[in-house]
């Protein structure tokens, strides 16, 4: 994305798109909550790539609205967002979402904001929004272009979805389950950086659409599987029962088939920085930092490595024994344990949060990389808890699991 990428609007469009921030922010999510219906009711066939929990939730319309507003307070200097575009592009790639779908994203995304702004949607900012949006998905495809591009020329690599197997299930908490996966055609298949993900497609008996989602890869690349670590979302209060991980737990066994996609993603550990490395997770944000710390002890051993993990008690505590067997036998590596409601007999490190106070006594210094990952309430507390240790912008990585999520604010 270069200047030339926004003078392809002219500047009377680019004021009328900036105008309208305001609207977008006070209307934001109405104006995506009611695209997603018109698109849905006139094309269901897309219920195939969206998820439809996250749109239950609001989530998916809440992120939408935020990119939308995004785009448009920059729409000068597209540039800006390009992280944020390359993030979303990573999503779409694993989702398969193609070049065809952007015209119809697009048609219900200005009749939305005609249903919900009335007479405030005048001709002039459909037309300034509709040329704006061309520009903006120009931009997507093109990016898109470039990562299908990339994977169909790495060894073994795919696109859209590829068949494997389930070679090994094992239970790892009351809560967590790994699925090792290997290639039903044994052919090649491309290895992945620490921290990134593949999408499942769940064909589910008795369901109209089949489901996608993303799951972190947990283990280190070219180890000859890949595995994911997926947690049984149950029902608590209102929140039903998860469609997916409850099926992937109660259905899938060693020789079950699952379609994937191939590995995407760019949370993934810088493998040339040499500083000390701090991982921290939330519940089954531990699965991309399993990944990163058994990627460590492989390629830099000697690296000084912190990895703390909070989980509700030790029955929902996964891979523990690892964890604690990688302690034992690599001395740069210290482990810490924090339960909210620790058992009896458990053992941890400290009842309760993570919070500044404690986090402060067990790292020995800020100067470092840190990795963290969990429920967003999790990510908010730890981003705060980095700031007010100082840690560098630069040195401070994360990934939200769903919707992209503001926990800077």
């Amino acid at each position: 994305m270069t200047a030339q990428t926004t003078t392809r609007l002219d500047k009377e469009t680019r004021d009328i798109v900036k105008a309208t921030v305001p609207i977008l922010q006070e209307h934001g999510s109405e104006i995506t909550k009611r695209f997603y219906q018109l698109m849905f009711e006139n094309h269901p066939e897309l219920k195939n790539i969206f998820n439809q929990t996250n749109q239950r939730k609001g989530d998916q319309s809440k992120a939408l609205a935020n990119t939308v507003y995004a785009a448009a307070a920059n729409i000068d200097q597209l540039e800006v967002i390009l992280p944020h575009v390359k993030q979303i592009s990573q999503k779409h790639r694993s989702l398969n979402i193609k070049p065809e779908h952007y015209p119809i994203v697009g048609k219900y995304l200005l009749l939305g904001m005609k249903d919900v702004l009335g007479e405030a949607a005048n001709d002039d900012i459909i037309d300034a929004w509709e040329k704006a949006y061309g520009v903006i998905a120009s931009v997507f495809i093109d990016i898109e272009k470039e990562m299908y591009e990339a994977v169909e020329n790495t060894v073994g690599g795919w696109t859209d979805f590829r068949d494997f197997k389930i070679v090994k299930k094992v239970v790892e908490s009351d809560v967590i389950t790994s699925f090792y996966l290997e290639p039903v055609d044994k052919n090649p298949f491309p290895t992945f950086k620490p921290g990134q993900y593949i999408t499942v497609k769940a064909e589910i008996n008795g369901e109209k659409y089949h489901h996608l989602r993303q799951y972190s890869l947990s283990t280190a690349p070219g180890v000859g599987t890949y595995r994911i670590s997926v947690k049984r979302e149950d029902a608590i209060d209102n929140n039903p029962a998860g469609v997916v991980s409850t099926f992937l737990h109660e259905n899938i066994h060693e020789g079950s088939t699952l379609p994937i996609s191939a590995p995407s993603g760019d949370f993934v550990l810088d493998q040339a920085c040499t500083r000390p490395l701090v991982l921290i997770s939330g519940g089954v944000g531990l699965t991309p930092m399993m990944s990163m710390l058994e990627t460590v002890i492989k390629q830099q051993p000697d690296r000084d490595v912190i990895f703390i993990h909070a989980a509700r008690s030790g029955k929902f505590h996964a891979m523990k024994d690892r964890v604690d067997e990688i302690v034992q036998k690599h001395e740069p590596v210290a482990a810490y344990t924090v339960y909210d409601h620790p058992g009896a007999d458990d053992e941890y490190d400290k009842a309760g949060h993570i919070d500044y106070n404690w986090l402060k006594s067990v790292l020995p210094t800020n100067d470092a990389a840190f990795y963290f990952c969990g429920p967003k309430g999790f990510m908010r507390a730890m981003y705060t808890n980095l700031k007010q240790l100082h840690v560098a912008d630069e040195d401070i990585h994360f990934e939200i699991f769903g919707p992209a999520d503001d926990i800077t604010a």
